[in-house]
């Protein structure tokens, strides 16, 4: 469950896709973290996630968990990007029959969910596949 600090704590990373470098190995992590998981270090830098990707693997959820029966059926990928950085994220507004490893998607935003009695619009990024 979100409470509005932590949403607002949040905002730079889901709107800016502000993420995290390690300077000891270069690994880049989305959402940020303040250490390295593959080498421990604290050494770390916000970045910026490129606006484009492609696709690492996918599934499409046919029956969907509660809080997302709605969005059903809907596809789930590893979108990887060029700085080596891998987010999961919804796949939008493509026909499944386009949607392949390796496609290339951009980034978008769209609603990820409302929370609960208080009504906040939690938005986040999305990716849509773009034909080359």
């Amino acid at each position: 469950m979100f409470t509005i600090p932590r949403i607002w704590r949040e905002k730079p990373q889901r709107y800016r896709l502000e993420a995290s470098e390690c300077s000891k190995c270069g690994y880049v992590m989305y959402p940020p973290r303040k250490v390295c998981p593959k080498c421990g270090s604290e050494e770390l830098t916000r970045v910026t996630l490129p606006e484009t990707g492609k696709i690492s693997t996918y599934t499409i959820i046919r029956t969907a968990p509660l809080g997302f029966t709605e969005l059903s059926p809907y596809v789930v990928a590893i979108v990887e990007f060029s700085n080596g950085a891998r987010v999961m994220m919804q796949i939008v507004d493509t026909d499944f029959d386009k949607i392949e490893i390796g496609k290339k998607v951009k980034l978008v935003f769209r609603k990820l969910f409302t929370e609960g009695e208080s009504g906040v619009i939690m938005y986040g990024p999305k990716a849509i596949v773009v034909e080359d």
